[in-house]
């Protein structure tokens, strides 16, 4: 089986988790042959289908994997070979973007969504809504699960220099995103109990995770008291299973799927409003926690190890062409 990947283009490959996914693909016996694209907005990507039939016509595939709406939306234009469409959340949860993902939605052979909110902002409204869930599939993402991630606090702190006693409170993104809501997560640490020589422990530490490679991140989240997310938006955000699989404690606002994926993990805290306060009590608890969570377990147990995953991708793969 011969699977082109189209994906926006990161300067010579795709975004980490789809590289991952590209090579637990690989370790399955798939092959694989990826598109790049480097257009910019939807003229951008539009600009790029003569360049991107002549190289199905030189490769022939058996199906195009499209990641993201506006690739769904370019490689089904082709009609030279099946299309399935996977949706990430900002194709979906921004409504400029949602209505030429619905163009794709029903152009694919197969769409998959990533959260069950996906899936209901996807189809609401929509007069296609029954025939287009026949041909869905409700997937979220895998994580690698890796050795490294089984580090102790103690020894990812002395990887990456920081005192046994720091409270180091990972954001889920770079302070620079938006969606990310940077300020939030800042009220909420400025919302703690203020550091006084008589406190058990000092004021956290809130560490941007930007530009670090994938051992990396590992390391800061075995080394972090815990993980917060406080997007205005997701879909199934990868930070929340990759700090799940390192068994980092996590902090997070109601979005996306992030709370049906750590349901009942012990040491994972969702907050259901926007308030610092209620943030800040929330990291408090997960500071607290000791050891690491069985956010791991729990990963395996949902399928979704890039393992687990990649073999539910060939399922849908041979669902399509047979």
């Amino acid at each position: 089986m011969k699977i082109l990947i189209v994906a926006s283009d990161k300067g010579g490959h795709f975004v980490p988790f789809i590289e991952e996914q590209i090579t637990a693909l690989e370790a399955c016996g798939v092959q694989i042959v990826r598109y790049g694209v480097t257009g910019k907005g939807i003229i951008g990507y539009l600009r790029e289908l003569p360049t991107l039939r002549r190289f199905i016509r030189t490769e022939q595939p058996d199906i195009i994997h499209a990641h993201y709406g506006l690739c769904g939306l370019l490689a089904n234009l082709q009609r030279l070979v099946p299309v399935v469409t996977t949706y990430h959340g900002s194709d979906i949860n921004k409504p400029q973007i949602l209505r030429l993902s619905k163009i794709a939605m029903c152009l694919s052979a197969h769409n998959i969504f990533v959260s069950k909110k996906n899936v209901l902002l996807a189809f609401r409204l929509s007069p296609f809504a029954f025939r287009l869930k026949k041909r869905s599939t409700l997937l979220p993402c895998g994580v690698n699960l890796t050795d490294d991630q089984l580090s102790s606090r103690t020894e990812a702190r002395k990887a990456l220099g920081i005192a046994d006693d720091a409270q180091v409170v990972l954001f889920a993104g770079a302070f620079a995103n938006a969606v990310k809501d940077a300020p939030l997560a800042q009220d909420a640490i400025a919302a703690f109990p203020a550091s006084t020589p008589h406190t058990l422990h000092p004021t956290p530490i809130l560490q941007e995770l930007r530009g670090f490679s994938r051992a990396e991140v590992n390391c800061w989240m075995c080394a972090a008291n815990c993980l917060l997310m406080t997007s205005k938006s997701e879909g199934s955000p990868q930070v929340i299973k990759e700090a799940m699989a390192c068994g980092c404690p996590i902090v997070r606002v109601d979005v996306g799927d992030v709370a049906e994926r750590t349901s009942g993990v012990e040491g994972c805290y969702v907050v259901h409003t926007r308030e610092p306060k209620d943030i800040a009590e929330a990291l408090q608890k997960a500071i607290a926690f000791e050891g690491k969570t069985k956010g791991r377990d729990r990963i395996i147990e949902m399928g979704l190890s890039n393992e687990q995953f990649a073999q539910r991708l060939i399922a849908i793969y041979e669902g399509v062409l047979a």
